[in-house]
């Protein structure tokens, strides 16, 4: 049987801009981005590390939507999953695609990210197989050129060797509406992601996860998927169907699952014990595994996990995984904290400065004054 992709091989980049200051605002796209990268990293999902998941959230520049596409290229041997969530537009002088950024005009694509130039850095990985899914939402002249068969996002996004799928969005209230959490296309992917799919396969691939967003999507009347694929891509496995936990599972305990949900529960105080007890080797797995099933949960615990797992890296002679581990904390919170992104601002500087990177540190402190100017997240 098929088997899912292989975590440590594999990398995910998720990119969402939610807040633009000429296009209008997709509230509802940050907390798609940061959610689903909750699922990715969950182990009854697929169980991706989280210092292989990067999430960009309001990229105010080219290079930081495509340089981490770079990193994450270069890093992947198994699987390259890339994901963007925003206004997706045309210029008044090409058909081509373009991802916004937070000071795109429309129709201006010189403003924006040509989608070319993304496709370059996709075609350039080291991954085996591709994944990209573009939630992008349109308006005036690029709604209409989606409307033609001749002319498909999927077909126009292609990469080769790559699965292409997007939500061709036909306008701006279809990607977010009104008064939901998520954008259209992504709450109906978390959904399948969370529930499973009855009488599905107990791995989903990509055309069954295709199929099952079609069919939720038209049955609410929302704008439908398209994909375009190469090399049989789309029978890759995805995640575990969560419609077959507990099926065909023998009765009576299971020990292993046991400990290992102790473990989650009681990670970070277990860690600390460990920690001060000299044991640094079961400290770091038992904050590895807390930090895995805790992506999800609040996002105070997950930062206390994180901040204490980067210590102990530090100690431990690991940096450059212990700033990973701290820069995936910065990318969480720094729009969401004022006093804790300080803190991960400081330790992240420390360790920066230790590593020789000291423009880097001095980026990352004068990041953290401006937080404390403002009294409040960045």
């Amino acid at each position: 049987m098929a088997a899912l992709p292989d975590p440590a091989g594999s990398r995910a980049v998720l990119i969402g801009t939610a807040s633009y200051r000429h296009l209008p605002q997709l509230p509802a796209v940050e907390a798609s981005v940061v959610d689903l990268a909750a699922e990715l990293c969950d182990a009854t999902v697929w169980g991706l590390p989280v210092q292989h998941c990067t999430v960009v959230t309001d990229p105010l520049s080219p290079q930081a939507i495509l340089d981490p596409v770079y990193q994450a290229g270069d890093a992947a041997t198994d699987t390259l999953i890339v994901y963007f969530a925003g206004h997706g537009m045309r210029d008044t002088e090409s058909a081509d695609l373009y991802l916004a950024l937070e000071d795109t005009r429309e129709h201006l694509g010189y403003t924006a990210v040509a989608y070319q130039h993304l496709r370059v850095a996709l075609r350039g990985s080291r991954a085996r197989r591709k994944i990209v899914v573009l939630d992008c939402c349109f308006s005036g002249r690029a709604a209409r050129a989606l409307a033609g068969d001749g002319d498909v996002l999927a077909a126009q996004a292609a990469v080769d060797g790559a699965y292409v799928l997007t939500a061709s969005a036909r306008d701006r209230l279809a990607l977010a509406p009104d008064g939901e959490r998520y954008t259209a296309f992504t709450g109906e992917l978390l959904e399948v992601l969370r529930q499973g799919v009855e009488d599905g396969p107990e791995l989903i691939d990509l055309d069954t996860l295709y199929r099952v967003l079609e069919r939720r999507l038209r049955a609410k009347n929302r704008p439908l998927p398209q994909r375009s694929q190469e090399n049989g891509v789309g029978q890759l496995p995805l995640a575990r169907n969560k419609a077959h936990a507990g099926r065909h599972v023998p009765a009576g305990p299971v020990l292993a699952a046991e400990v290992h949900a102790a473990v989650v529960a009681t990670g970070l105080p277990l860690a600390r014990l460990l920690r001060a007890d000299g044991n640094a080797r079961d400290a770091l797995a038992v904050l590895r595994i807390a930090l895995q099933e805790q992506v999800g949960g609040a996002r105070g615990d997950v930062l206390a996990v994180q901040l204490e797992l980067s210590g102990l890296l530090a100690d431990t002679g690991q940096v450059k995984e212990a700033i990973e581990v701290l820069e995936l904390a910065f990318q969480q919170v720094h729009k969401m904290y004022g006093s804790e992104a300080v803190l991960v601002c400081r330790r992240l500087a420390d360790l920066l400065q230790e590593s020789g990177n000291h423009l880097q540190a001095c980026e990352v402190l004068k990041h953290a004054l401006d937080i404390a100017e403002r009294g409040g997240p960045a």
